[in-house]
């Protein structure tokens, strides 16, 4: 590790202002002038911005190594950080000492300074994060990470590790990956019975809230589902909440709590990066958050939902009926059109939800809830589950599972069951 940098975002902060410093970190672009200077643009990824280098041809290697500086190469520059004098930058680095760590050849280079497709950038998924709408990805990531964890130990929550390998399947849907001794299916079972990676940490996670009280599970879980669109991703990180004695009102307000606290806290601290996707990917994606974050949660029922769908003037794709699944037009329709803001559908057909969800005394709804926001339809799927030890068994009859699977599960109602509810 080279001693003694700043970052880019140091420098440009202004904190080293008048003082000499060591950055580093890769050549997005150099330009040559005239009068035997050459203007290096700087990243080093701790920021979107770059630093510019003015490197001056006095410099020992100007000839030899800053002239044949390519895009991607990697370097370290020593010199005076001054307010800029040109346009684009408020600071900049005059050179007093450059050593390139290692070059990088423009005309094989695959980023060059343009705009590159997503398709493209598909194909070299180990350099896509130079880029900067990946590196501000990247970023926003691990804050949001991190934030996340904040959000929830600030509350009193416990954080848990759920299985990744699991026999089971929470969402009862069969969109499993399957796993297997050496990537051979036919090679017998490992554990001696089919495994699985995890849809979801909940059924576990519920093992824990029946003895912390309030927890919550943030990592990686698998779905084995046909579709290619973004909402439908094979690998994605889930933050999931688990709480006792907590009713689906408890529930709602969790997640209400939560969405609004998050969206709040990207919009006040790394609206930086925001920047990036809206101008991008995204326009208009800072102020849908800013409405998010501003406007009420409208809770609505299942079939007040279906009824508001079939009343429309609008015409579907996907047929509206009480007992089908809500489908992302019909989402939209209803938080964009209907309600336009934030909307929470509950109650949902006990026959497309999973067993574990608390039935309803009407015995045809069960106690779940999604949060629909504009834009993007279902952020957050939740329900109270069921603490009922004889309901919870008369479902797993119904749907005709093997019971014996679960008998771990049960046995958290056979002994000192209690109200609980979370969401992911």
């Amino acid at each position: 590790m080279v001693k003694g940098l700043a970052t880019v975002r140091e420098a440009l902060s202004g904190s080293h202002l008048d003082q000499r410093i060591q950055v580093a970190g890769w050549v997005r672009t150099r330009r040559d002038s005239k009068a035997g200077v050459s203007f290096v643009e700087l990243s080093d990824g701790s920021c979107p911005k770059t630093l510019q280098l003015v490197v001056p041809r006095e410099l020992p290697n100007y000839e030899t190594e800053v002239l044949r500086l390519g895009v991607g190469a990697s370097l370290v520059a020593k010199g005076l950080l001054v307010p800029s004098v040109g346009k684009g930058q408020a600071f900049e680095l005059q050179v007093e000492e450059l050593q390139v760590l290692g070059n990088s050849d423009p005309d094989a280079y695959p980023l060059q300074k343009k705009r590159h497709s997503f398709e493209f950038l598909r194909s070299i998924p180990h350099l896509r994060v130079r880029t900067n709408t990946f590196g501000a990805m990247a970023r926003l990531r691990s804050k949001l990470a991190w934030e996340i964890h904040r959000f929830f130990q600030e509350r009193g929550f416990f954080y848990v590790n759920t299985p990744i390998i699991t026999p089971n399947d929470c969402e009862g849907a069969g969109e499993l990956f399957k796993v297997s001794r050496g990537g051979d299916a036919s090679g017998g079972e490992f554990f001696g019975r089919p495994a699985y990676l995890t849809v979801s940490g909940q059924l576990e996670l519920e093992a824990y809230a029946l003895a912390l009280g309030k927890v919550y599970t943030f990592g990686p879980t698998f779905r084995a589902e046909d579709s290619n669109t973004t909402r439908h991703l094979a690998e994605f990180w889930m933050v999931e909440p688990e709480v006792a004695f907590m009713d689906l009102k408890g529930d709602i307000e969790l997640a209400k709590e939560f969405l609004t606290h998050i969206f709040a806290y990207v919009l006040d601290k790394e609206r930086e990066e925001l920047l990036q996707f809206e101008r991008w990917v995204t326009p208009g994606l800072i102020s849908q958050l800013e409405s998010t974050t501003e406007k009420p949660f409208t809770v609505i029922t299942y079939t007040e939902a279906i009824n508001a769908l079939k009343m429309s003037k609008e015409t579907f794709q996907y047929p509206v009926e009480w007992g089908l699944n809500l489908q992302t037009e019909h989402e939209r329709y209803l938080s964009e059109v209907y309600i336009k803001g934030p909307v929470v559908v509950i109650d949902y057909p006990k026959v497309i939800k999973p067993f574990y969800m608390k039935l309803n005394p009407d015995e045809k709804t069960v106690r779940a809830m999604d949060v629909l926001l504009p834009r993007w339809g279902e952020i957050i799927g939740g329900s109270e589950r069921e603490d009922d030890l004889s309901v919870l068994e008369f479902r797993m009859d119904e749907l005709g599972m093997n019971k014996s699977q679960y008998w771990w599960y049960l046995d958290l109602r056979r002994y000192g069951s209690a109200p609980h509810s979370g969401f992911g």
